[in-house]
């Protein structure tokens, strides 16, 4: 079954550029990158030639690489030895304006990866790379300013890509944020988005669900999911001994996410973390470990972070002062497993969501300012997202759900003018505007135009 991603038409909007770079997809594993980048060029060009070096083909091609440089380097001369290269892999190969080169896992290879630029310089075709981070961030050899290149990042499916999935959206497009849809419209909402909150979006964990709604089959899905990535990740960390240290890092993320409190008792997010694991699993783990888990976890799309402004000074931003899972799956899932009531979690997850959505309005173009989504304090008090929109320059105070001091907080920031607007995301309202304090349902902050 096809699942209709936005992905598609950021493709679609590349392809149509006069004079387009070479194009690099990126993502977390098993978000769909591989599937909707091929059903894009078997749609839209004429010809495609499609190498993945994790399998035979890939092998084959980086076998015709190092047979090319060789016999460069022995005086050879070809004239584009970037067309040499993918004719020696695919006879067929129409170098042409309607024709598409993808090659897949790049992170496996530096070598070609580097040659970015002369691929998209030397051919008329189109050249899209793909690849998830695995071991790219940690490789030296790979030079990010070596090549022209534009980028697309493709998440799991977002509460949207959900709706449309169940041929639900058209009801989500006819809901009002302020109360003016039926009660019955709002409630077959409200429960699909209790199922997206508790399943998630990664496509194969969507098909499941489709095919039989079931949280508890939905969730082996996603275990799955987890085991491929901890298993692929593992042979980049040598330095971490123990494998199930590395595992159980996903709980001990998963806890930090559920602690109330402003920022964290260290300095830093790493240190957090490396406190955590030292203390329950391990004490072997260096610092050094513990900071490039957490980047690893971060480039890898599995996790998030946000700032914080301390006073609602939005010049005085701290970044890394909380994490998030970039899945509400993944969030859901290990605050079950690291044994946090069903009450915490359902309030984690809903800031989960609203964070993904923060975070993807900062991606360009720029609806809201900074560099990611970020908390506040203000006094005794705490804001779970303080924004400041990029055209209006309005400020906003978000409080998901009910927030954290039953208004307090909010209340004195409109009265001492810090914020513009206040805005409530619940799950349990209709929607509503009083003055400048707005309430809008959770599930429709997509919806809601700053």
């Amino acid at each position: 079954m096809y699942l209709k991603r936005k992905a598609y038409d950021m493709l679609a909007a590349w392809k149509k550029q006069t004079g387009h770079s070479a194009l690099e997809v990126s993502g977390a594993r098993q978000t769909g990158k591989t599937y909707i980048v091929n059903k894009f060029a078997d749609e839209q060009y004429r010809k495609k030639v499609y190498i993945n070096l994790l399998d035979f083909s890939g092998e084959l091609f980086l076998e015709h690489y190092h047979e090319l440089r060789y016999e460069m380097k022995t005086g050879k001369k070809y004239k584009n030895p970037m067309y040499e290269l993918i004719k020696w892999h695919e006879p067929a190969f129409e170098d042409s304006e309607d024709t598409v080169v993808i090659i897949d896992e790049i992170q496996e290879s530096a070598d070609i990866y580097n040659r970015i630029r002369e691929f998209a310089h030397t051919l008329k075709s189109d050249f899209i790379v793909l690849g998830s981070y695995l071991g790219k961030i940690l490789n030296k050899n790979f030079k990010y300013s070596s090549g022209d290149l534009e980028s697309i990042e493709i998440h799991t499916l977002d509460f949207e890509e959900f709706l449309t999935a169940l041929n639900k959206y058209n009801i989500y497009e006819q809901m009002n944020l302020y109360g003016e849809s039926s009660t019955e419209l709002y409630q077959e909402l409200q429960m699909l988005y209790n199922s997206y909150c508790q399943i998630g979006g990664y496509p194969n964990v969507v098909l499941k669900y489709l095919e039989k709604p079931s949280v508890q089959d939905c969730q082996a899905e996603l275990v799955k999911i987890i085991h491929l990535f901890t298993n692929e990740s593992k042979r980049y960390f040598a330095d971490i001994l123990d494998s199930a240290v590395y595992e159980n890092i996903f709980l001990s993320v998963a806890r930090i996410l559920a602690k109330e409190k402003k920022g964290f008792d260290k300095d830093s997010f790493s240190e957090e973390l490396q406190g955590i694991v030292v203390n329950e699993y391990s004490s072997n783990i260096s610092k050094a470990s513990a900071n490039r888990a957490v980047d690893w976890l971060y480039s890898s799309g599995i996790i998030g972070f946000a700032g914080k402004l301390p006073e609602c000074n939005i010049l005085d931003f701290k970044a890394k002062a909380r994490c998030y899972f970039m899945d509400t799956g993944l969030t859901n899932y290990f605050l079950e497993k690291a044994g946090c009531p069903k009450s915490v979690i359902s309030g984690i997850i809903n800031e989960n969501f609203v964070y993904l959505n923060l975070r993807g309005r900062i991606t360009h173009p720029s609806e809201i300012a900074l560099e990611t989504p970020a908390f506040a304090t203000f006094g005794n008090g705490e804001i779970d997202f303080f924004i400041k929109t990029i055209k209006s320059e309005k400020t906003y105070a978000i409080e998901v759900k009910a927030g954290k001091n039953n208004g307090k907080t909010v209340s004195s920031l409109l009265k001492k003018k810090k914020v513009d607007y206040v805005l409530y995301a619940k799950g349990d309202t209709h929607g509503e505007k009083t003055g400048n304090i707005i309430t809008i349902p959770i599930y429709g902050i997509a919806k809601y135009n700053f």
